[in-house]
């Protein structure tokens, strides 16, 4: 059994290999501002990056701002990005995170934990991808690839989104935490899917612990906020 020392070691090899194996890796999700990459995160959650990334462009050409995002009207929301899903849900997010923007931060998406996950429909996981993305802050959100492969991988023996990425956090350098966790998305998508995972392909095998026995199902609980 690993000691913590081993366990660190080992975490820093699997990043340099997913940096080996993904040197390209980036946020799927088109933006042109830290709003548009909160919203089009937000309408993300179940859901298909390649399904926002149609509805969005249409989206923000009627609403180009939080000002107006905060005033739409919802019916005429809902009808914009229906297909993404639980849209009467994410409608409603969608307007009261942007009053509230306008209300305490003049229209502008802050920069802090703190003040994102307060923000409706914003949770750990949103405001990880805002900050690693849109402001170069660090973050590292934990998404069902990324709780599945760690689990896997022995980084940690949890199942909660929130203590999964605690337990990322001490066995990564903070400076990775943004681009390995669009690296181990990739893997997961392409290699250690949920229910068949391509052992047999996959370049991290020896970094394993399970090496091909993958038999349980380790995939993170959905919620609300994410």
């Amino acid at each position: 059994m690993e000691n913590i020392k081993e366990l660190k070691a080992r975490s820093q090899r699997l990043v340099a290999r997913l940096t080996e194996l993904y040197p390209d890796s980036h946020c799927a999700l088109c933006y042109q501002s830290p709003l548009q990459l909160l919203i089009a995160t937000i309408l993300s959650a179940q859901c298909t990056d390649a399904r926002v990334n149609m509805v969005t462009p249409k989206l923000f050409e009627r609403y180009p701002t939080s000002f107006s995002l905060a005033e739409a009207k919802p019916n005429e929301l809902e009808s914009i990005i229906r297909s993404t899903g639980f849209y009467k849900n994410k409608a409603k997010n969608i307007i009261a995170c942007c009053k509230a923007l306008v209300k305490d931060h003049k229209g502008e998406v802050p920069k802090t934990m703190e003040e994102l996950v307060v923000l409706s429909g914003v949770g750990r996981k949103t405001a990880n991808v805002v900050l690693g993305n849109a402001f170069g802050i660090p973050g590292l959100p934990v998404d069902t690839h990324v709780g599945r492969l760690s689990f896997r991988l022995g980084l940690s023996k949890s199942k909660d989104p929130v203590k999964i990425e605690l337990d990322l956090h001490k066995l990564v350098k903070k400076e990775d935490w943004t681009l390995l966790g669009h690296r181990i998305i990739e893997h997961g998508r392409k290699i250690c899917a949920s229910r068949k995972p391509k052992c047999a392909d996959c370049a991290l095998i020896d970094l394993c612990p399970q090496k091909g026995i993958t038999k349980t199902k380790t995939t993170t609980k959905g919620k609300k906020k994410s």
